[in-house]
């Protein structure tokens, strides 16, 4: 491999991408490549892609195609294409996008070097080999992009619980969990290093087992975590709410650095579609645990993801999920229309019959509704006082700070002598849908 290549990398999707655009840039960095964040300088260009819904990819096909020009100008170029999409599409990716000179699904990153090592040679490179074990455990992610404040740690790998609208269990593998002791030094890695916050990611994140010389639960690694540092705040995504126990629950209320904000993907309020979804939940097991969050975290906000006009949803259908988001008061959500994904359960045994022009509809209702809860829940924390860690300035203006409160909510507030890294307590005065808006009343 030629030394000192200059490599760029591109990510799409979720949390647990960008997690592994870190991952990718330490194995790199280990065999002589630079991460520049200046495309036009690149010898070498990763995209990291997802695949969970149908216009994810196609971003990736456009920017595909964008990248031709700056191909065409440097021949020696090299492109690959990593993740969900690679690994969903394998050699086929390959031979529709004749720009790509190699692939790597999730569990290949490892074998990077020697894809580019065979690309080198004159080659097309793929591996695409998922596996039972691999968690990059013993891997120091390289923090790029990062506000030196917030990091992510990725606790667990994997998903099996095959929801029939999902690619992940076929593009990541079997739930595979990380060893807490490296997760754990992890976390107070960065502390040292100066951050103030990290997120424990996974597909399911309370799935988490480790069952090796001792067994741990999610709720027990959250603890460990939060034991770290007092001045730590630890966050998690996503939950699925079959895993939402009460001990887990006691476990957040226990620790004021566990921050009281939780994401509990709903995707449809009515039983019969989340049936359909294979979501192993009722409405009312579902109802019974935010019941549960409410009483034992008292003020902890709820996000969630929605999908509208899933295969056979009616109108009655699509009330339900109305009524629980108004049950719920979520004060934010992903929301979405369903796009059939190939390969799954719903695309060999459903029948997509909700036409686009419902989806269109049912979702703008979703949209509508979400707005008004979403500025009802700031509306509420009006005149009240919250710590709030600086994460940097605001975009709006260079005399203003914004952080997060421990309810997940962005607080942007006067700058005075504060930087990111620090707490401040902040009196909320004004709030827009989005933004909570106040003056800091001390450190």
């Amino acid at each position: 491999m030629s030394k000192n290549k200059n490599l760029y990398i591109e990510t799409y999707g979720c949390q647990m991408n960008f997690s592994d655009s870190e991952i990718v840039s330490s194995i790199m960095l280990e065999n002589d490549f630079r991460i520049t964040d200046d495309i036009t300088n690149a010898d070498t260009i990763f995209i990291n892609t997802c695949s969970i819904r149908e216009n994810a990819e196609q971003r990736v096909r456009k920017r595909l195609k964008e990248l031709n020009a700056q191909k065409r100008k440097n021949p020696n170029l090299k492109i690959g294409v990593l993740g969900c999409m690679a690994e969903r599409l394998k050699d086929k990716l390959l031979e529709e996008e004749l720009i790509i000179d190699l692939i790597a699904g999730p569990d290949s990153y490892r074998d990077l070097p020697k894809l580019i090592n065979t690309v080198e040679a004159g080659q097309k490179a793929a591996n695409v080999i998922l596996s039972e074990e691999e968690t990059y455990a013993n891997i120091n992610p390289v923090r790029i992009s990062t506000n030196g404040v917030s990091a992510f740690i990725s606790i667990m790998r994997g998903c099996q619980n095959y929801c029939s609208y999902c690619v992940v269990p076929y593009t990541r593998g079997k739930e595979r969990s990380r060893d807490p002791e490296s997760i754990v030094n992890e976390a107070q890695q960065l502390f040292d290093d100066g951050y103030r916050e990290v997120t424990l990611l996974g597909q399911n994140v309370n799935s988490y087992r480790w069952e090796n010389e001792y067994k741990l639960n999610f709720a027990g690694l959250l603890e460990k975590v939060a034991l770290v540092n007092p001045l730590l705040r630890v966050r998690f995504a996503t939950s699925h709410p079959k895993d939402i126990s009460d001990e887990l629950l006691k476990i957040i209320a226990k620790y004021e650095n566990i921050c009281n904000s939780i994401h509990l993907p709903i995707q449809s309020g009515s039983t019969k579609i989340l049936k359909l979804m294979n979501r192993k939940y009722t409405r009312e097991w579902y109802m019974n645990r935010i019941e549960a969050i409410k009483k034992i975290i008292p003020g902890c906000t709820i996000s969630t993801d929605i999908i509208s006009g899933f295969c056979t949803e009616t109108e009655d259908d699509h009330q339900e999920t109305l009524s629980i988001m108004n049950e719920v008061e979520y004060y934010y959500a992903f929301m979405f229309k369903y796009s059939e994904r190939p390969g799954t359960m719903a695309a060999k045994k459903l029948k997509d019959d909700v036409p686009k022009e419902t989806k269109s509809h049912r979702l703008k209702e979703i949209i509508d509704i979400q707005q008004k809860l979403s500025h009802q829940s700031n509306l509420n924390d009006l005149g009240k006082t919250f710590n709030v860690l600086i994460e940097g300035t605001s975009k709006k203006s260079d005399q203003e700070l914004f952080g997060r409160n421990s309810e997940n909510k962005v607080c942007v507030f006067p700058k005075e002598n504060f930087k990111p890294g620090d707490y401040v307590k902040v009196k909320i005065t004004k709030c827009t849908t989005a933004t909570l808006i106040g003056e800091s009343v001390g450190g």
